[in-house]
């Protein structure tokens, strides 16, 4: 340890001695130049006085325009960059709204940096202090306003174009449209997009489009299911059945111990033949229900009416999450054929019609008592 600390104190020296070295040469250097000049005429040194004085002032100038800031305040300015806006009305912007100093500082340093040829689209927010260095260095990085979305697991595509067309200022009506683009799905490699919207928390640019929001969704769909095997499910379900039952259970379930036993229902059933007799299912195939479900409801056949066609509806009916996902493929081994809901988030299970319709009496009798 003692040989480490004097090898550093020797190296510590070195460096000071030659640092005090370097700033002699320098120190030398300047004085010998202006001594130099001193032995001109003074009819070369006064010009050349003046012209130092003057580049100087300019190199003074220049560097309160670039690195000068301008304060806003409270005030937020949002500038949009469009495809094919050019960058003088960029810079018009910026001047005109108080965001930087100098016009002429942001045109050469945006030219001698090549911003103005390689702006990116988006919307780009300018607060509090800034100044032509900073607000090219935001431009440069493409540092523009996202915004922050939550798309919930259970959501049907309708739902979450609407939540995204909210959010976003897009058109929900476009992205049900890419639900049926045919070359999206194809580029995809996709049979339908219902449930494979993602649920997860975004942050998208504000400009986005959108195709780009559902490649963007599909793609975390694959990434967050990358390592699990849909091909391996009961009942010989295929990668989009195995969905197509998480989106039920997805929409059945409120806590997610409970996934892998309701899993174990519907996965029952469909080894002894039965219907699946899921309520999401027919809701979803009305098209949403802003009501309670009737026996009228249940009665009209449909593709997705669960309690009338044996197996699984046509697509997915939500965008399920992982869990609802894992429970599909690894439900637990029960021999449950029927739940209901216990009206506190939670399900009672049981074997047969009988123990069911009894404990379909026993809730509704626990929620008059509560009530009364």
């Amino acid at each position: 340890m003692r040989e480490v600390g004097s090898l550093l104190l020797y190296v510590l020296v070195t460096a000071i001695l030659l640092t005090l070295a370097t700033l002699q040469f320098l120190f030398d250097l300047v004085l010998a130049g202006v001594r130099r000049l001193m032995s001109l005429p003074r009819a070369v040194t006064i010009p050349l006085a003046l012209a130092v004085i003057v580049l100087l002032g300019l190199v003074a100038v220049a560097g309160w325009g670039y690195y000068g800031t301008r304060n806003l305040a409270g005030e937020t300015v949002t500038i949009m960059i469009e495809t094919g806006t050019p960058f003088s009305r960029v810079a018009d912007a910026l001047v005109e709204r108080g965001v930087v100093n100098s016009r002429l500082a942001l045109d050469v340093a945006a030219r001698l940096r090549k911003i103005d040829r390689q702006l990116t689209v988006g919307r780009y927010d300018f607060g509090g202090e800034n100044s032509v260095y900073s607000v090219l260095n935001r431009l440069e990085s493409a540092d523009f306003y996202t915004v922050r979305i939550t798309v919930w697991e259970g959501l049907p595509i309708w739902r979450t174009a609407g939540l995204l067309g909210t959010s976003l200022r897009v058109d929900s009506a476009d992205i049900m449209a890419a639900a049926n683009d045919s070359g999206l799905l194809e580029e995809l490699r996709l049979p339908y997009l219902e449930g494979y919207l993602y649920p997860e928390t975004y942050y998208f640019p504000w400009h986005i489009g959108a195709k780009d929001i559902v490649r963007t969704m599909v793609a975390m769909h694959r990434s967050e299911l990358s390592g699990i095997n849909l091909s391996n499910a009961p009942n010989g379900l295929a990668p989009d059945e195995v969905i197509t039952m998480a989106s039920i259970i997805e929409a059945e379930a409120f806590l997610d111990a409970e996934k892998p036993v309701i899993a174990s229902v519907y996965h029952n059933r469909l080894t002894e033949g039965w219907r699946l007799d899921a309520d999401p299912t027919v809701i979803y195939g009305l098209g949403g229900l802003d009501r309670p479900l009737y026996r009228r409801d249940i009665r009209k056949d449909g593709p997705y009416n669960t309690y009338r066609r044996r197996g699984l509806p046509p697509t997915p009916i939500n965008s399920p999450g992982k869990a609802a996902v894992l429970a599909a493929l690894q439900p637990d081994t029960t021999d449950f054929m029927f739940f209901v809901a216990d009206g506190t988030g939670g399900h009672r299970f049981s074997r047969t019609l009988g123990d069911h319709n009894r404990a379909i009496r026993e809730i509704r009798r626990q929620r008059t008592t509560d009530g009364s």
